[in-house]
């Protein structure tokens, strides 16, 4: 299983719950789309997660900053995924962004809105935030390999799933 996370903002660790807590424990691979805050937030992912793919967001501390990128690309089960916290232009330059990387999956964060849309064919996914919803519902996606791709869903915490999706490469 694939997790997907952003925008954990905290200052004392992981700030994970519930359902959240162990889908990042489960999965063999676990995504954050950046703000974390500090290291003491990354340093616990890290401790949780089999293997975490990370960007930086425009909250992290400078030590952040340092450890991680602004964006990446990630395969997952033949699944290209790019990653980045943000990109200024909305929907529009988080499509480019993800096809100039060959993706299938733009994963961002920075709204703190969850939500999963079609760009002609690319699918933009924002996991939301597990622990810092301001205002949306407090969420996370989990993806799992299925025939001919990934079937997704959008969860909260409390294990609630509130939306579903598929993705094809």
């Amino acid at each position: 299983m694939l997790t997907i996370c952003s925008d954990t903002h905290s200052l004392d660790g992981h700030a994970l719950t519930g359902r959240t807590l162990e889908a990042v424990r489960d999965a063999d691979h676990v995504i954050h789309a950046g703000d974390f805050t500090s290291t003491s937030a990354l340093d616990a992912f890290q401790q949780e997660a089999q293997r975490l793919d990370a960007v930086h967001g425009n909250a992290d501390q400078m030590a952040v900053r340092d450890r991680l990128p602004t964006d990446r690309t990630v395969e997952y089960e033949g699944v290209r995924f790019a990653v980045t916290h943000r990109k200024r232009g909305g929907a529009t330059a988080l499509a480019l962004f993800g096809r100039q990387r060959d993706a299938d999956v733009v994963v961002s964060g920075h709204s703190h809105q969850p939500s999963v849309a079609d760009a002609d064919g690319l699918t933009l996914l924002n996991p939301g935030s597990h622990a810092d919803p301001r205002g949306n519902r407090p969420s996370h996606a989990e993806l799992e390999p299925a025939a001919g791709g990934l079937d997704g869903r959008l969860c909260q915490p409390d294990g609630t799933v509130f939306e579903e999706f598929r993705i094809e490469p």
